[in-house]
């Protein structure tokens, strides 16, 4: 059940309540600053200063030993998890604010600015607590994202001899979101999903060229004359590497098929005919057979290809039944 809505001079009377007040209790690190951590910052950052790295460079640096890179101040005191729980919390004041705004219409939350100062660098072995305060909510602004408030927390970060080691302050805006003219909610509509893209790499992309340029290529081995497909750089029957192409007249009949109904991937239509298709000229391919009742397709089936846009972006060999046959 939510709170009556409250004029605006009621709701800035209670969000004053909240300017000053502790966040919730302390955010206190469950695990000491650690080299395994400081480690794995470092690879999805590719920091590689030794400080933070190499025990011996370290020791011999000003630092006198290893140390850990200002940045991860906060990540000492994240709690992981355990914040889905958090929000049942009675002492935790900044998720009830939020709760508040919520109840009157400001859903609505990005954050806008972070600040951080260190004190002193941390080492192998601190602990580390935060102690965050509501520090500010500003009056009501009118921004691009609809009318909100400014919502300040400054943290301060102390180690286990509660020492001072740096601080953060934060900004987020709760806002109401402004609803978009008919027009933008038009043009906000989701696109119609495409089809998986291909992965193209130096051995394949010629083909996907070819059939943009309306040519359905096979690779041939120039060595011995082989057939193959899909592309690959080495003839599996010579091993040689040298190759050109022959154009395909898109003709064969039906290998092999299997109807897809589930799962149902995005843009594709279902049930989804997917054929293994012996080509006249000697190699096979996989696509889609369309045009045809799953019902009708059967192994031995004449075929046909056409490369058609199944999107302005991709083109695809799809068969058909081939005109000049029965079937």
């Amino acid at each position: 059940m939510t709170s009556p809505r409250a004029t605006r001079e009621e709701l800035e009377r209670r969000l004053a309540t909240y300017v000053g007040a502790a966040a919730g209790p302390p955010e206190v690190g469950r695990d000491p600053v650690d080299g395994a951590l400081v480690r794995q910052w470092c690879d999805a950052l590719d920091d590689r200063n030794p400080a933070y790295l190499d025990e011996d460079a370290a020791r011999a640096s000003t630092h006198g030993g290893l140390v850990a890179p200002p940045a991860m101040l906060q990540a000492w005191v994240l709690p992981g998890i355990s914040m889905s729980r958090a929000a049942a919390d009675p002492e935790n004041r900044q998720r009830e604010l939020h709760a508040l705004f919520d109840a009157q219409g400001y859903t609505g939350v990005v954050a806008t600015n972070c600040e951080q100062a260190y004190d002193r660098y941390l080492r192998p072995g601190d602990r580390v607590t935060g102690h965050t305060v509501i520090e500010s909510i500003s009056g009501e602004k009118a921004t691009g994202l609809g009318s909100g408030y400014f919502i300040d927390t400054r943290t301060t970060f102390r180690d286990q001899h509660g020492g001072q080691v740096g601080w953060m302050t934060f900004r987020v805006l709760k806002f109401k979101p402004a609803a978009p003219p008919a027009a933008a909610r038009e043009r906000a509509a989701p696109p119609k999903p495409r089809r998986l893209r291909p992965a193209l790499g130096h051995d394949n992309a010629w083909w996907w060229d070819g059939l943009r340029c309306g040519e359905l290529l096979i690779q041939r081995c120039k060595s011995c004359g082989q057939l193959r497909h899909p592309p690959r750089p080495m003839c599996g029957a010579c091993q040689s590497t040298q190759w050109d192409t022959l154009a395909s007249g898109g003709r064969g009949s039906v290998y092999s098929f299997v109807v897809m109904h589930h799962p149902q991937v995005p843009g594709y239509e279902y049930p989804l005919v997917v054929v293994l298709v012996d080509l006249d000229e000697g190699t096979r391919l996989i696509s889609n057979l369309v045009g045809v009742a799953p019902g009708d397709v059967h192994i031995g089936m004449r075929v046909e290809a056409r490369i058609e846009d199944v999107d302005p972006e991709l083109a695809l060999p799809l068969f058909r039944r081939e005109t000049s046959a029965g079937g």
